[in-house]
Order: structure tokens, then sequence, then C-alpha cells
């Protein structure tokens, strides 16, 4: 069985801790219950199934019967909180208590990266830009960046992006892509991807000012079903694919650039509101 510090998901740890038992001896759900202190006998089912949450007394039961201690019960905790959590401001705490955690104890987090590369504009930028400039110092690339930027925080950005293999050095002051690709469970890419979003939303308030050559805004408003939603949806996605594809086949790329495909509801939906008032 894997560590649990290689795990985001506790009802995934849980039922793999399950998996391992059952094959090792005689194990059941029942008798997982029973250990962790809970009458029903199929209650660590039902919350490995997704139906029922551990209460924070259910949470030290269920760790104690999985035999954790020490760190691995602090992460057992922060993964739990994470999994539950409803709120996104708790559910980043609660990922970031299970960083810390890792990072103490000097074992790594699957899917850290992730939360670490979205957590500041910069990364994303910083890792486009600096192939483009051979020799250049952190100063140089703050330099060329729209938006404000220190020579620290790019500089951090190279550190990292170095680290987690997603730049690799190619000589003094000199990068090129790697081919690595950060990827994580749905659930945290969501998670770690709203900050990023809300980050280039932010820098494209400004660019409108820029010179119509050097930048598109476009947009209309539209009343929509939920089938037609769906529809645009997919055709959205397949453009963002193939621009994507035309951006990688770019033998001379000489600026960096964001398309961010936005599509937002601007009302409440009026049949819901409809049905409130019979």
């Amino acid at each position: 069985m894997k560590p649990i510090v290689e795990y985001s998901d506790f009802r995934q740890y849980m039922r793999d801790y399950y998996e391992e038992r059952k094959r090792c001896s005689v194990f059941s759900w029942r008798e997982f219950s029973k250990v962790a202190g809970f009458t029903s006998s199929s209650y660590m089912k039902v919350v490995c199934d997704g139906k029922s949450k551990l209460s924070r007394v259910g949470v030290e039961r269920t760790g104690a019967a999985m035999g954790l201690v020490g760190f691995e019960m602090e992460y057992f905790r922060a993964m739990v909180e994470y999994g539950q959590a409803e709120v996104e401001a708790k559910k980043k705490a609660a990922y970031e208590k299970m960083l810390s955690v890792a990072r103490t104890h000097k074992v790594r987090v699957m899917e850290g990266e992730l939360f670490e590369f979205y957590d500041s504009w910069h990364n994303p930028v910083v890792r486009e830009l600096a192939p483009l400039m051979p020799g250049a110092t952190p100063g140089d690339i703050a330099k060329m960046c729209c938006s404000e930027v220190s020579a620290a925080d790019v500089q951090k950005s190279l550190n990292f992006l170095t680290r987690a293999g997603l730049l690799k050095k190619a000589g003094q002051d000199a990068f090129v892509l790697a081919e690595t690709s950060i990827r994580g469970t749905p659930d945290a890419t969501r998670l770690a991807l709203r900050g990023m979003h809300r980050q280039m939303s932010e820098l494209a308030t400004p660019a409108v000012d820029l010179p119509v050559d050097e930048r598109h805004f476009s947009g209309v408003t539209m009343g929509l079903s939920n089938e037609s939603y769906r529809k645009i949806e997919n055709v959205l996605d397949e453009c963002r694919r193939k621009i994507i594809a035309i951006a990688a086949e770019d033998k001379d790329v000489d600026q960096v650039y964001r398309l961010n495909l936005q599509l937002f509801p601007l009302s409440k939906k009026v049949k819901e509101r409809k049905n409130e008032e019979v």
C-alpha cells in the first residue's frame, strides 16, 4: 500500500487500507467498523462510498483503527478536512496543511507541485518567457512582464520550475522547456486552477487598453438552456485544443500570451425562480 502522503483522497486511502487488510487476512467492513468503534456494521463502507462524513471523533477513531500515529495521523486529519470541506477557502487551507505536514517530515505529496504552480501567475509566464531569453537575469525577465513583478519573485519561480522539472537549465541563466506536465486528480486540479483563473482575469482588465492589433476582446450576451450550454462548452473545449496545437507548432515564438475562454451566468435560472413562487 502506498504511503499516506501519496494520497489526497481520504476515502481512497481508507478503501485501499481495507483492501490491503482483506488481502492479507480475514477482514470485513463489519470488522473495520467495529475496530473503529462504530455501532453500525457498515459505517466504514458508507463513508468510503461518500454517503456519510467522518466527525472529528470519527476521524480519531478511524485513524487509530488504521494504526496511524504521529505525522501520519496529522496528515489524515487534514486530508479528511480537505475532502469534506464545502467552502473553497477551508478546502485550500486544509490542503496547505497537508503540504506543510509532508514538508516538515521531508516527504513529497502528490499534486503538491500542482498547487504551487498555480499559486501565482508568475510561474506559467516565467516558464514560457525564460527559454526565450537565454542569458537573461531574473531582473531582465521581470522587466519583460506586462504586469509588475520583482526580480526576487522571478528567481523564486525559476527555482520552483527547475525543481519541479518544468524547466531545464541549459547553461548559465539559460533554460529550455521540459516535457513534464503537472497533473492531479480532477478535484485538486479544479481547486488549484480557481486561484489562477482569478489572477488571470484581473490581468485581463488593463489589457483592454492595449492597441487593438495586440489584443483581441469580444463577447456576446445570450439566453441559454442547459442543453445549449453543454453544446457551447464542447465547442469551446475543441477550440482550445486547436489553439494549443497551433501554439505547439510555432517555431518562432517571441512573446507570451494568455487566452481566457470565459462563459458564465449573468442571471439566476428563471424557471427555478418561477417554481419558488408557485
